[in-house]
Formats: C-alpha cells, sequence, structure tokens
C-alpha cells in the first residue's frame, strides 16, 4: 500500500521500519525530523508536514496523546485537509474515546474512512512485528488494511464497526495492565522486607499461577529494577488511567481501583520518576516501605 506514517517515537519507529521491510510504500513524518532519516535512508520518503504525509491510500498516527493526534489531524496542512475521499486514517494511538468519536465524524463528513487500531505490546514487540492490534471501524476499510496490521502484528482482533469501542478496549486493558504492575510492587516490596531472593519468587511466580505474559515482563522489570530506558513512560500509564477513568465516567462505571492506581501514578510522577518505565510503580511501593531509592523521599503530611 501507499502509506503515510505520522509519529517516529520508540513505538512508531519500529513500527515502521517493519512497514518498509514488507516493501509498503512509505511516506514518514515527524515533529522531529531527524528521528525520520533512518527511515529515508532505507527508502522511505520525508513529508515536512502531516497533510503531506497523507496523501497516499491510507495514513498511520502512532502519538503521545489527543494533543499530539489533534495537532496532526486538525492543524495547518492537517491530515484532515490532505487525506482524500475514500482515503484510510488508521489512528494506532491510545487516545480518548472522546476523540476517537470526534475522529470518526469528522472523517466521516468529509467522506474519509477512520479506523481505530490501538496496540498491545511493547516497543520489543514492535520491532519484531508482534504487536497484537485491536480494530473497530468500517468492515470494508478494515480488511483494506488487513495487510498493514498483518507486517504488524501477530493478530488482530476486530471487535466493533464503531471505531471509538477499540479504544474503549485498550484503555481498560492498559487498566488491567497497571493494576498487575501496582500488584506486583507491592508484592515485591513484601519479600524485600522478608529478605526472600527477588530471583527466586519471580521463577516461583511465573513457573505455578502467574505465568501469563504481564507477569513475566513486568514482574522481570520490577525484580531486577529496570526501569530506565523506559519502554512505556510513567507520564503515558498516567495519561491513559486517565483516559480510563473518563470513558468510566461517559459511561457511568464505577472503577475505584483505577483511581486508586490514578493516584499512584501521580505520587511516582511527583517523586521524580516521569521518566522512568510505568513499572516504577515498583520502586514508588519499595519506597513508601521505608526503603532508599532514586525518588525523592516520601512526603508525609
Amino acid at each position: 500500500m501507499k502509506l503515510g506514517f505520522v509519529g517516529l517515537g520508540h513505538m512508531g519507529t519500529a513500527m515502521a521500519a517493519q512497514l518498509l521491510a514488507a516493501g509498503h510504500a512509505l511516506t514518514v513524518h515527524n515533529r522531529t525530523s531527524a528521528k525520520a532519516e533512518p527511515h529515508v535512508k532505507n527508502g522511505a520518503m520525508l513529508a515536512e508536514t502531516t497533510g503531506k504525509a497523507a496523501k497516499g491510500e491510507a495514513v498511520v498516527t502512532m502519538l503521545a496523546d489527543d494533543a499530539a493526534v489533534e495537532a496532526a489531524v486538525f492543524g495547518p496542512d492537517g491530515i484532515l485537509e490532505a487525506l482524500a475521499p475514500g482515503a484510510i486514517h488508521i489512528s494506532m494511538s491510545t487516545i480518548s474515546v472522546a476523540l476517537a468519536e470526534r475522529l470518526g465524524e469528522v472523517h466521516g463528513e468529509r467522506g474519509q474512512l477512520f479506523i481505530s487500531a490501538p496496540v498491545f505490546g511493547r516497543p520489543d514487540a514492535a520491532a519484531a512485528g508482534k504487536l497484537f492490534i485491536v480494530a473497530a471501524g468500517p468492515a470494508a476499510a478494515i480488511a483494506t488494511c488487513q495487510p498493514v496490521f498483518d507486517v504488524l502484528g501477530q493478530r488482530t482482533f476486530v471487535v466493533s464497526e464503531h471505531a471509538p469501542n477499540a479504544n474503549v478496549v485498550k484503555l481498560s486493558g492498559n487498566f488491567l495492565i497497571a493494576s498487575v504492575i501496582e500488584a506486583l510492587g507491592e508484592a515485591f516490596a513484601l519479600i524485600d522486607m522478608a529478605g526472600i531472593d527477588r530471583a527466586q519468587y519471580l521463577d516461583l511466580l511465573v513457573s505455578t499461577l502467574f505465568g501469563a505474559p504481564v507477569y513475566k515482563t513486568y514482574g522481570g522489570l520490577i525484580a531486577e529494577e529496570r526501569y530506565q530506558p523506559a519502554g512505556f513512560k510513567a507520564e503515558l500509564g498516567y495519561k491513559d488511567v486517565g483516559l480510563a477513568l473518563y470513558a468510566a465516567r461517559d459511561l457511568d462505571v464505577p472503577m475505584p481501583l483505577a483511581s486508586l492506581i490514578a493516584e499512584r501514578f501521580r505520587m511516582l510522577i511527583e517523586a521524580g520518576g516521569k521518566d522512568f518505565d510505568w513499572s516504577a510503580l515498583g520502586l514508588l511501593a519499595k519506597r513508601d516501605s521505608g526503603v532508599a531509592t532514586p525518588l525523592k523521599s516520601k512526603i508525609r503530611d
């Protein structure tokens, strides 16, 4: 396909490389153009604006938050102005349900197609083409984009023809991951204080009742305290749990655990952990048990 790709952070860089390697004709754009240079050397075209990246059959956005997506779509020479009728905007970012609703509406008004296709997986999974993709939108558009999804992911889950439903699934999933991280952090803080070996404890967990990838991945990061460089920053985790809470409010669904975890992320960020991996909730639990950590000391009222 003739594709545009907007957003070359850790995830976007890996995804764009996969698409190039698979032979897709790729035009890339990033706010910091230097990040596009490796892709240009490998055959991609460089777009100076998001609009110039949206001249093909489809354009992918993989950006950090609602504000970045809004700027790419609605800004000067943005995607909305440039995308041809019948062409597809594939939003793979983790954005709010409300923004996905708005994007579906405005693209529809112009005869453009919109798919929400957020992903589960960290940058290493993106680099291996092993993401899990949650797709929602018009069935024909998803079928057109399936070859793209097949390159980027090991499986695509089509959940609805209503695009924002994919964002509900993604936000609920990130809430579940954050819940596991917080629980693991507290459990490791407990066994630390008892003098139990972290590696041995992790082996016990993942060899028995907790063999799921989320426990293996985040249990390993917490056990080894590998919080930098961040695969997914704590500030993004805070953002995603907040978006889950916004969605829950709009649907009148109580989420008391999500409120607690949002507060834990807020505390981690205030303690200096903004740029740590979101698994550094485990570091917060360790600090709160009275052990010295790289975080700022606990503030007591």
